[in-house]
């Protein structure tokens, strides 16, 4: 905060500051000793305005009173929402009053009720509907108008996040308003309750077949979505189950978008293509045939009059094993217009996504490539669209990767709409259980020119319909929000979600900002910890990149099931088109016209030119267009095989530093939320290392070149598991093998009966941390002691719930024990109980000497 001389004359500049300027420094910090308390549940996330001024007096400036005028749901929604936030950042509540107000007070009005209310004031410029203006009314208060009730509550939920970040700012006198119309989520959800690529937890919206009973975690994700202006959202899988359409399910449909009305959140619903076969009673789901249209009208009619205001469906066709157009030989344009004509009357839109692609390639034929994909079925049939229906573009070629360039169907479609789609919840980015913020990964593809035409045609312009003047566009997210107390599974995880709606109402905003202003808001005023904070979220992305697949490689993960741990070569010889090619000479796909797979034509003349070539090709995606020797020299003077190397020492070694950056906010940050956010990055420090090892390890073997600095499977300290001296242990060959040191680990026979691993300490006296990998699997809950000289120094259970069922890089943790002190022979033990089927599985322990001057204690970390 600024100094109380700076904050004093931001009041006398401007009457919007006025309620905040009871507090000299009016966001200020927790007060020592008094951390917030625990997250209330549902969770508030950024919404929780008691931290930011915590303390803070009682202000004779706040405004008496609220008035609402008009008595739309999504208006008392905004006078209530205002209320209570300045309730929590000041302490005292204004009365909310649909008249007769007096005084100091806000205003809050629709542009249609604004003449006849205060035929005095008017907007600078029209209010599109959801836009919002912010404006000085009367002495001492504030008008917030907009363009429709949706506008109003925007502009609430704008003010106070202006008034918890920076006060002294003050809000601008112009009108502000989106980006674009369509700013959707989309959640993966299922109706037993699971959640495909889902990371926290159970459904908010299912369970057992049915829309959940307590819709109070609904309320709650709404209001989250609104504050950042998403006015969509998508509730079921767009595998989507056929009982969604059905009307024995739609008064359940009802009920959520009765939630989701007073936010100003519409409801949508993804639809199986072949419905009207398989619940409709016919014997064909062609879209040419008129009993199918009519179908679909009949449907769609009976879904509007149990919710009048739905936004329309979301439709996944001919891709990954559903059924679409294909099996009657129609295009995608036929299958999108018949269910958009349906649609049509109620102001519905059909989002179909162009996620289409084959499966089953053959990955002998080197001119195959999934990523010419969505260009090869789309760009033929630009133009043949109905206007209500908008293409659903990933925003890469390929699916979700830790990088790609940006899709160049985005510049090939000119009479279609578009929007981009892009994926919150981290299916190939560490499933939340790795910190990696992404907004700078999208900023880069928002930001990336097309050449659409001509230079300066961004994808964000692309998109919300400014360049080719298409009627709609916009942003969806792959939200997949769960019943973890922390909505995604990880605090820091919900920087995400904000960053997607703040990026979707205004795509011209920097990921720096937007992670200060996330900081600010879920972590309060304290001026040492929001740069932490967003110092960790702003280097998280380039560090996981590092340490998993740099230099557009990608998809060094197990392709086929978990997408999470390492596993090379899994990605290779099968149908799925996500392969890198690697092989004893060189790495990479060569995606060139000349001599590949053409997909860098599909590109405008001046991105192909850019791309086809090695010299010009940017180096963070040489692998990605390019098949090239391993001693490729780099813009940067490195090799590929020593970037590969040293990318995966520094990503590793940033990851750590993460833990040490977070541990300086202890105190500062309240105890359970510390406690939580310091476990994953803990955890992820050393799956990093699990990362940093197994890539390393493999091409290493694969190109026979060593790494120049001597690291790579030579690690001071290591000792193996199956060099111990093991009881009831026996060694066990894992898969792949590059998920363990030297490929191998040590097994416990029988579940319920001990086993043991010791060591001899050959070194000097001294402390050191200790690192301990081991493998825990989901099929039992092992447990586990370490004893130092005959002392009992730790015990764990093996008890996460990692997606496998087998040692691999999936299931390997890396445990650390600080300053453990060590003389020459020291024993250092391991005993451990199998549990079910996991056999507490070891693969190597390691020392690593610390600072002399540091503490003795044992203390045990992830």
């Amino acid at each position: 905060m600024g100094s109380p001389s700076k904050w004093a004359g931001s009041c006398r500049r401007s009457r919007l500051l006025l309620l905040a300027c009871a507090c000299t420094g009016a966001v200020s910090g927790l007060p020592a000793g008094q951390p917030p308390s625990r997250r209330e549940v549902p969770d508030p996330a950024w919404l929780r305005y008691g931290r930011v001024a915590a303390g803070a007096p009682a202000s004779p400036a706040l405004p008496e009173e609220i008035l609402v005028l008009g008595t739309d749901p999504v208006m008392v929604t905004a006078g209530e929402e205002l209320a209570t936030g300045l309730e929590r950042l000041f302490g005292r509540r204004p009365r909310v009053v649909a008249q007769g107000a007096r005084g100091r007070r806000i205003t809050l009005a629709a542009l249609q009720a604004l003449p006849a209310a205060i035929p005095a004031i008017a907007p600078p410029r029209a209010l599109r509907p959801d836009d919002f203006w912010i404006a000085d009314h009367d002495e001492g208060s504030l008008l917030i108008a907009g363009g429709t009730p949706r506008g109003v509550l925007y502009g609430a939920f704008a003010l106070l996040r202006q008034l918890a970040v920076d006060p002294a700012s003050g809000p601008t006198a112009e009108p502000q308003g989106p980006a674009a119309d369509i700013r959707w989520v989309n959640h993966w959800d299922n109706l037993d309750g699971t959640v495909e690529r889902g990371y926290a937890g159970g459904s908010i919206f299912f369970a057992n077949g049915a829309v959940v009973d307590d819709l109070s975690r609904v309320r709650a994700h709404a209001r989250l979505l609104a504050s950042v202006g998403i006015n969509g959202c998508t509730i079921n899988n767009v595998n989507a189950d056929v009982r969604v359409l059905m009307p024995a399910f739609l008064p359940q449909l009802a009920r959520v978008a009765a939630v989701f009305r007073p936010y100003g959140i519409r409801l949508s619903i993804s639809v199986d293509f072949s419905s009207p076969r398989r619940t409709g009673g016919l014997d064909t789901f062609d879209p040419l045939d008129a009993r199918v249209a009519a179908w679909w009208r009949a449907r769609t009619d009976g879904i509007y009059a149990a919710v009048p205001d739905l936004g329309g469906f979301v439709l996944k066709a001919d891709s990954e094993g559903r059924l679409g157009p294909s099996a009657y030989g129609r295009t995608h344009a036929d299958a999108a217009n018949v269910i958009a004509r349906a649609l049509g009357p109620h102001d519905g839109v059909l989002l179909y996504r162009g996620f289409v692609y084959d499966h089953h390639m053959d990955w002998r034929n080197p001119r195959n490539d999934r990523a010419r994909a969505a260009f090869d079925n789309f760009t033929a049939l630009d133009g043949q669209f109905d206007d209500n229906v908008v293409l659903q573009v990933k925003h890469g070629p390929i699916d979700f990767q830790v990088r790609e360039p940006a899709s160049p169907l985005f510049a090939a479609l000119r009479k279609t709409n578009q929007v981009i789609e892009l994926q919150i919840t981290q299916e190939y980015t560490g499933q939340q259980r790795h910190v990696v913020f992404l907004a700078p990964m999208w900023q880069e593809v928002l930001d990336f020119d097309m050449h659409a035409g001509r230079s300066g045609t961004p994808v964000a312009q692309i998109v919300t319909g400014r360049t080719f003047g298409r009627p709609l566009g916009g942003f969806v997210g792959v939200s997949n929000v769960g019943l973890a107390p922390t909505w995604l599974g990880h605090d820091l995880a919900l920087a995400n979600l904000y960053a997607f709606g703040r990026l979707a109402w205004d795509p011209r905003l920097r990921a720096e900002g937007i992670a200060g202003e996330w900081s600010r808001l879920t972590f309060g005023g304290d001026a040492a910890v929001a740069p932490v904070v967003r110092g960790i979220l702003m280097d998280s992305w380039p560090a996981y990149e590092g340490y998993t697949g740099p230099l557009g490689a990608g998809t060094l993960t197990d392709i086929i099931n978990i997408h999470y741990g390492p596993g090379v070569e899994s990605s290779e010889r099968n149908g799925w088109g996500q392969w890198h090619r690697a092989d004893e000479k060189g790495v990479g796909m060569d995606r060139t016209v000349a001599t590949g797979t053409g997909y860098i034509g599909q590109y405008s003349a001046p991105v192909a030119s850019m791309y086809e070539s090695r010299e010009s090709c940017p180096d963070a995606l040489l692998l990605f267009m390019h098949h090239v020797p391993y001693t490729h020299v780099l813009h940067s003077g490195k090799t590929v095989i020593q970037h590969i190397y040293d990318s995966h020492y520094a990503g590793a070694a940033d990851a750590a530093g993460f833990v040490e950056r977070w541990r300086s906010l202890e105190g500062r940050v309240d105890a359970a939320r510390y406690r939580d956010v310091l476990a994953h990055l803990e955890y992820q420090a050393g799956h990093a290392v699990v990362w940093r090892d197994a890539v390393c390890g493999w091409f290493r073997r694969m190109s026979g070149i060593p790494d120049t600095a001597g690291r790579v499977e030579r690690v001071p300290g290591r000792l193996e598991a199956e060099a111990a001296q093991l009881t009831g242990y026996a060694p066990l060959d894992v898969t792949p093998w590059e998920t363990a040191s030297q490929g191998k680990a040590v097994a416990c026979g029988t579940a319920g009966r001990g086993c043991s691993a010791a060591w001899r300490h050959a070194g000097a006296a001294g402390r050191f941390d200790l690192y301990v990998l081991y493998y825990d699997e989901r099929d039992g809950a092992s447990r586990f002691q370490l004893f130092v000289a005959g002392r009992p120094s730790a015990a764990w259970a093996a008890d996460d719930s990692l997606p496998t069922t087998v040692p691999d890089g999936h299931s390997a943790i890396r445990r650390r024990f600080r300053a453990l002190q060590l003389a020459p022979g020291s024993e250092i033990r391991i005993d451990a109980v199998p549990d079910a089927g996991e056999r507490a599985v070891l693969d190597y322990i390691e020392l690593v000497p610390v600072d002399p001057g540091g503490s003795g204690e044992a203390l045990e970390e992830r």
